[in-house]
Order: structure tokens, then sequence, then C-alpha cells
């Protein structure tokens, strides 16, 4: 398998329009990468500037140590699946896995072997004899893998390969390709705007933004310890909540103003918010970060107003409000056992230390020092 390193990849289109700028980005051997972000903040460029299929305008692309700016797609040894399968209609299953070892003119028995081991391991044997349309979503995606496979590949690449799936069987692919990225052993990076397929199947996450990094990590890095706002709201599902509070010193002590309640940060967070006295920053917790109280908590109680109730089963998804003038929104993730009726005031503590703080201009992470020495 392969190294993949981006030095300064940029993409810039006629008109000069600006689609990736200056991306640096290491995928070790045998590590599964996911490229997520936004629609339009140029994941799937980057892909395709990987696989040859877009010209690199600026920077340098190495794989296994190789300069590959201007070698053709062909001899990358890459493979790709895509979103919408590219399988041939006219070929069977069989054929659509084969035909391109065909083309390189790869033996008979060495073609009939690797596509029926593709087959044995997506589980796809009693589909080789039929053809794309009379197979449903979720078997022709399993074909499209299995097409990549049988190239044996140095690396693999999957542009949104789930996204035309519906809800269910995108859980049942996720953990499927997951489990072939262990079999494989395998170099593969993946492309979605979902953020819970790139937490549950990543080994690395890269975070972009306006064809712009964000930041690279592991999935438990990046939902702990994100560098701004953005990966912070833009990872966890429900997503982070965002407070405006002022900072203020009463007696000695660190203390976040909402307008409707107060709250003393963590001890460790304290220090460094202290240079944001008498500025208005931005408080972050995540759902599952709110503890829900039957009785207003002596410290740290946030009285929140229910505007919604998602019971879950496993749980439920409140929707609160403060009482500001802001009336500012969060959501909660709470026990099923509770009883939550919309309008009701339920009181809420937050888990201090695990909350985030951000600067409201820059939205960077208040806390980036400390995150540098956290260790997941």
């Amino acid at each position: 398998m392969a190294k993949v390193e981006l030095k300064g990849i940029g993409k810039v289109y006629e008109g000069g329009v600006r689609a990736v700028d200056n991306q640096s980005i290491v995928v070790e051997d045998r590590e599964f990468c996911v490229f997520v972000g936004p629609s339009g903040c140029g994941k799937s460029t980057t892909l395709r500037m990987i696989a040859g299929l877009e010209d690199i305008t600026e920077g340098e692309l190495y794989i296994d140590g190789e300069l590959m700016n201007d070698v053709p797609p062909k001899d990358r040894n890459i493979a790709m699946v895509f979103q919408n399968y590219a399988l041939y209609p006219h070929m069977t299953v069989y054929d659509n896995m084969a035909f391109g070892l065909r083309i390189k003119k790869v033996a008979k028995d060495e073609i009939d072997r690797r596509v029926k081991e593709a087959a044995r391991i997506l589980d796809i044997e009693k589909f080789l004899d039929r053809k794309p349309k009379a197979l449903s979503g979720g078997q022709r995606q399993r074909v499209a893998v299995g097409r990549a496979i049988v190239r044996n590949p140095k690396v693999f690449l999957f542009d949104e390969p789930l996204s035309n799936l519906d809800a269910k069987l995108r859980v049942t692919m996720r953990a499927e390709i997951a489990k072939l990225h262990v079999d494989l052993n395998a170099t593969m990076i993946y492309v979605t705007h979902d953020q819970v397929e790139a937490m549950t199947m990543a080994n690395k996450i890269v975070v972009m933004k306006d064809g712009k990094l964000q930041q690279i990590g592991s999935p438990l890095t990046l939902y702990n310890h994100p560098v701004n706002k953005f990966v912070a709201g833009f990872i966890g599902s429900p997503p982070m909540n965002f407070l405006n509070v002022r900072v203020s010193d009463k007696g000695g002590s660190i203390v976040l103003d909402e307008g409707s309640f107060e709250i003393k940060p963590a001890h460790e967070h304290a220090e460094y918010l202290k240079r944001y006295v008498g500025k208005e920053i931005t408080f972050g917790i995540r759902p599952e970060d709110l503890l829900y109280q039957e009785t207003p908590a002596a410290v740290g109680n946030m009285p929140l107003k229910v505007t919604v109730v998602e019971p879950l089963g496993a749980d439920i998804h409140l929707w609160l409000t403060t009482s500001s003038s802001a009336a500012q929104q969060l959501v909660a993730r709470t026990e099923p056992q509770y009883t939550f009726k919309v309008g009701d005031i339920a009181n809420f503590v937050p888990r201090l230390e695990k909350a985030r703080y951000f600067d409201k201009d820059t939205e960077l992470s208040i806390l980036a020092e400390l995150d540098a020495a956290a260790k997941d």
C-alpha cells in the first residue's frame, strides 16, 4: 500500500475561483482518512486531484514517495468508488468487476480468481450473472467497491459513496467499508459531508471549510479539542450548543454571565479566560454534557424553557431557550424516563470540565494551549 502526501496543494479555476487553498495533508500507509465538510468546501476537488481527474494548480502530490502531479490517472495505481456507482448497465456484475483487468490484459485465470475473491469478501457471489438494473442500491455499491478491490491498488478513494442510499442501508454499508479496511489493510481516503460517517469510520479526519483546512486529527481529538467554533459545531450530533456570555471578575472569581444565569468555569479553564474579563465570548457545551436536575442545583444551575420534545427511544432530545432578552437556543440529550412538556422550565447543570470557549471575533478556541497538551 502507500503513503499519500499533499504539500501546499491548491486548485484555482478560470476566473480566479479558488476551490482549494494550500492544503498540506499526510495520509499514512494503511490509514483510513476521511475528508469532511459542508458542500462546496473543496473535499471532492481535493480527492479528484489525488486521483488525477483534476489538474493541480499549486503544490505537490506524492504517492508512495513519487511525485504524481503530471502522472496520468491510469498510472497512479489508485482505484476510485464514485457516488453514482458508475457501472456499465449492459454488463453483468462479473464483467463490470473484470473490465479494468481485461483492459490491462491480465490473464483470464487471474481475473477469475480476483473477481470471485472480491465477490466473496463483499457477499455478492450470487449476483455475478446479474446486470446492475436487477440490483438494489446497496448491491450496486458493493459491485462498485468490488471493481476497485480487484485492481489491488495502492490507494482506495471513495467519493461520497453512501449518499444515494437510504438511512438504514448507510449504517450497514458504513460498517462494511470499515471492516473492508481492516480486511484489506489498505490506504483509504473517503470523502463525505456526513460527520457521523467520519466519526465512526476514520483513523484520521480532515475538516475543511471554504477550501481551507480547519483541523486534522483523530475523531476523539476533533470531538474533545476542536481548534475553532466551526469544527466544534460541525463534529457531533446533535451539534455543540453555543451561548454568547460575558466574562466577569466577581470577588476574584471568573464568572460567565448569560443574562439569565451565571456559570463559574472549571478552575483549569478560568486562567485562560482572565484576559477576556469585560468582553463577550462564545461558551460551547455539547448536548450530552447538559445534565438534567429534577430540582434546581445549588451551583451552576441553568433554568431553560422547553420548546420542542423529541423522544428517540434510547434518549430524548430537548430543544430549549434561555430566558434572557436574547432567548438563546440549546439542545440537551436526556434519559428517556423523564417526562417533559413544551413550556416547562427545566433545570440543567453543564459538565464544566467539558465546556469549550471561543473568541467572539476570531472564533478560535481560547483553550488552544491547554488542548495542545491534552491527550485522548
